[in-house]
Parts: structure tokens; C-alpha cells; sequence
């Protein structure tokens, strides 16, 4: 009850005040002798009191609307803020920073998707990209991400949870295909880490770009191996067995990122490089590294991206336990990749 006195009030004040310019403007029409003169002093005063009132009306239809923008801003922000929850800067000996940049600069929402979870399987992190971006790709992103988040816990293979995402965005594409045209072309790029205590890597990737592997002045890709296709358009392989990518040591950074961050261009269309970026930050702490690599993308696009962008940024600070270092550590595979598929 509260509430709704509270918007009475102010929405009859923003119906009452353009009727009221309304009323002054007709009253001295009517009933001003001025304003039934010919002559050009009498001109020009009606035309300096209607260019009064609609002056007025202007600014004040101008206000309304930033207002409704303003929440409009607000309530997309809050539904953001929901669906990408903020990380803790720690999990499980694991450093972490991420950011969401989305090109929708009215609403502020994308399609890009990111968590990690500690879980007795290991640290657990997903990737996506959804198809396009806005309110509708952010509810595509949220089905997604609500799968992943109960298939972690549940599952002892990444590619048992894999396969809950498939099912997760298929019946997100059902249901929506009930009131919307096209929805059956909508995919979404997944990578899924999974990072055991010993600090073993592995992965499952549908389509995305391989995160990149900080190891002292080193930056190379995780891996070269071929990803599978996005979900949606193909059905997942009857065995999804998750593929070992070495070892993630002590010191060692992982960088996962969405194409739109190496599909960036400047005013020359010249793309941006990531990886040379990442080169210039590598000794920053995750925060301070998440924190660089943006600075350079926004200066790169002269702060107006065309595709949403999100960065994650994993660093492992355990301590090296005695035998591990034998094990070895994450190193680009030997195979050619195909081009993943862009958004």
C-alpha cells in the first residue's frame, strides 16, 4: 500500500503539469485581448507564450523519459548483476577476477556467461557466448548458467554436465520458440575447466576460443585441439570424454575469454591482440590484469565495442606440493584448430 501511494502521487503530477501548459496556453488564446490583435507586437507575444509552453511540454516529456531510462537501467543491471553473479576474489587456492562488457549500451545486458564452483570433483568454470546479445540472448545465458550451476555438484563428468547444458538450452529454444520466429538458428558457445587439486586441467569445448595460459613471460593457448560444434544447431556425440590439458601450476595463470575481446577492431579495422595484451600484463595480479586488458580494448575500440566481451581470469596460488612439479604443466597441443565459430 505504501507503494502504490507513492506512485499516485507522482503519476498524476507528471498527466497534471503538461495539462496544465495546455490550459494556460488555450486560456490566453480565448481569452487575452492581446492574443486577438493583428498587429505584430501582439504576434509576437502569443508566439513567445506558445514557444513557452511548448518549450515546457519538451522538457518535461525530455525528463520523463530519462527517468524511465534511468530504471529501465536499473532493473536490467539488477537482472545482470543476478545472472553473473560477482565471483569471490578466492576459491579453493585458486585467484580470481572477471568482467562483463556488454555492447548494449541502453539496456546493459549481454549474452556472455561465466561462473566457477568449487565442488568435490574439483574447481569447476564455464565460458559462454550466446548467439547476439540483449534481453533475449541474457535469458538464453540464464538458462544456461542455472544448469551448470546444479549439474556441477551433480556430476562426476564434465561430460555429463556438458550434456545437462545441452538439454537446458533445448528446452530454453522450446519454449521460446512458442511466441518467437528463428529461435530454432539461436546457439551458444560453451567451454567448461575443470581443475582437480593437484592442479590437473581439463576440458570440454563447444565451439568457443581456448582460454589462453600465462606461465612466467609465456602466453599461449591452453590447447590447439579441435572444439565441438556450439549447442544448438548439432547434436552432442554419444561419448563426450573430457580432454586432459596437463597441468595448471602454482604461479600459472589461465585467461578465458569470449571472441568478441580478439574480434574487437579500431577505427582502421584492425583486430585486436589480445595476447600481446596479456604479454604486457602477465606479472599483474588477476584484478589488476582483468583491469589492464580492458584499458587496452576500450582505447583499442575508442570505448565502443561491437560484440559483448567477458574475461575470467584463474590463477593458481597453491602451493606446489612435493612430486608435482614432475607432472608438468599445460602446453599447446600439437593439432591445427578449425575457426570457431563467431557470433
Amino acid at each position: 500500500m505504501i507503494r502504490i501511494r507513492g506512485r499516485v502521487p507522482r503519476r498524476v503530477l507528471a498527466l497534471g503539469l503538461p495539462t496544465a501548459w495546455g490550459a494556460v496556453a488555450i486560456t490566453y488564446k480565448m481569452t487575452c485581448p492581446l492574443a486577438q490583435q493583428t498587429g505584430f507586437e501582439a504576434r509576437l507575444a502569443t508566439s513567445a507564450v506558445f514557444f513557452a509552453v511548448g518549450t515546457g511540454l519538451i522538457l518535461h516529456v525530455r525528463k520523463a523519459l530519462v527517468r524511465e531510462l534511468r530504471q529501465i537501467r536499473q532493473v536490467a543491471g539488477a537482472a545482470q548483476s543476478a545472472l553473473l553473479r560477482p565471483l569471490p576474489p578466492r576459491i579453493d587456492g585458486l585467484d580470481i577476477a572477471a568482467a562483463q562488457l556488454s555492447a548494449d549500451r541502453g539496456a546493459s545486458v549481454g549474452g556472455d556467461l561465466y561462473e566457477v564452483v568449487a565442488t568435490e570433483h574439483g574447481v569447476r568454470a564455464v565460458m559462454g557466448d550466446v548467439r547476439g546479445h540483449g534481453l533475449a540472448a541474457m535469458g538464453t545465458a540464464a538458462a544456461v548458467l542455472g544448469s551448470f550451476r546444479e549439474a556441477v555438484h551433480d556430476e562426476a563428468e564434465l561430460g555429463c554436465v556438458l550434456r545437462r547444458l545441452e538439454r537446458a538450452h533445448a528446452r530454453h529454444l522450446r519454449e521460446r520458440a512458442r511466441t518467437e520466429p528463428c529461435v530454432a538458428e539461436e546457439f551458444v558457445t560453451v567451454l567448461l575447466l575443470e581443475i582437480r587439486e593437484d592442479g590437473a586441467l581439463y576440458a570440454l569445448n563447444c565451439g568457443h576460443p581456448w582460454p589462453y595460459l600465462l606461465s612466467g613471460p609465456r602466453v599461449d593457448p591452453l590447447t590447439r585441439a579441435d572444439p565441438l560444434p556450439p549447442l544448438g544447431p548439432f547434436p552432442l556425440p554419444p561419448h563426450l570424454p573430457a580432454l586432459p590439458c596437463g597441468h595448471l601450476l602454482p604461479g600459472e595463470t589461465l585467461v578465458l575469454h569470449t571472441d568478441g575481446a580478439e574480434d574487437a577492431r579500431d577505427a582502421n579495422g584492425r583486430f585486436f591482440s589480445l595476447r600481446a595484451a596479456l604479454k604486457k600484463a602477465a606479472d599483474q595480479v588477476p584484478q589488476a590484469l582483468l583491469g589492464s586488458v580492458f584499458t587496452a580494448l576500450l582505447r583499442h575500440t575508442t570505448g565502443t565495442p561491437k560484440d559483448d566481451i567477458a574475461l575470467l581470469v584463474l590463477r593458481n596460488d597453491r602451493r606446489l606440493k612435493r612430486g608435482s612439479g614432475a607432472r608438468g604443466t599445460a602446453r599447446p597441443a600439437t593439432t591445427h584448430p578449425q575457426p570457431t565459430t563467431h557470433l
